[in-house]
């Protein structure tokens, strides 16, 4: 019975051991210094150049000796390949230029304007602004005629509206899409000008 009961204590406690070494390489964290159980590594130093191959307790003495720490950079390649670096300058450079991205980054958003058949001048240029301060903003533009009735009959002045405010956003707008007819609606997209 003693013997039972210590077998599946020693099942749960390598059950337990193999959970938790599955979780720490599993895990977006490196592996670092006491971390690594692994027999034999392939050291590469701080400036690149490869140590060769060896005990991880030899790599560990290595990092101590430079006051560094071994970081684990490639667990699937056989032998793993660490690396010997200073791990809080290295996550420190890492968040910072996660940050940088982040707000370089922009979403663009597709900004629609609507135009009719029988648009007014005033309003043509009204709606040019609108566009012109999206495209200023990096946003794309998608220009819409919704067709009514007997206006199905008259594409042609759908397409020389599309034209016309093209042309007048020709300085500041690519067209990324021509104008097209899709069921009663007329589309064309604009996107900015790439910047030089």
């Amino acid at each position: 019975m003693r013997g039972r009961s210590i077998l599946s204590a020693l099942c749960i406690f390598h059950n337990y051991l193999l959970f938790w070494r599955c979780v720490t390489i599993s895990s977006k964290e490196l592996q670092i210094n006491d971390e690594i159980r692994d027999k034999e590594l392939r050291i590469i130093d701080t400036d690149g150049s490869q140590l060769g191959i060896m005990s991880a307790s030899e790599a560990l003495d290595k990092a101590a000796e430079k006051n560094l720490d071994l970081v684990k950079i490639s667990p699937m390649a056989k032998p793993p390949v660490c690396k010997i670096m200073d791990y809080g300058k290295y996550r420190f450079e890492q968040a910072k230029r996660e940050k940088e991205a982040r707000k370089n980054q922009h979403i663009v958003d597709i900004k629609e304007i609507r135009l009719s058949l029988n648009i007014d001048t005033h309003d043509f240029n009204t709606k040019l602004g609108h566009a012109k301060r999206f495209i200023s903003e990096g946003d794309k533009v998608k220009v819409s005629i919704r067709f009514r009735g007997r206006e199905m009959g008259h594409p042609e002045l759908g397409y020389e509206i599309m034209r016309k405010f093209a042309d007048s956003c020709a300085e500041f707008a690519n067209i990324e899409k021509p104008a097209k007819l899709e069921g009663r609606n007329m589309l064309m997209f604009l996107a900015p000008k790439p910047k030089k």
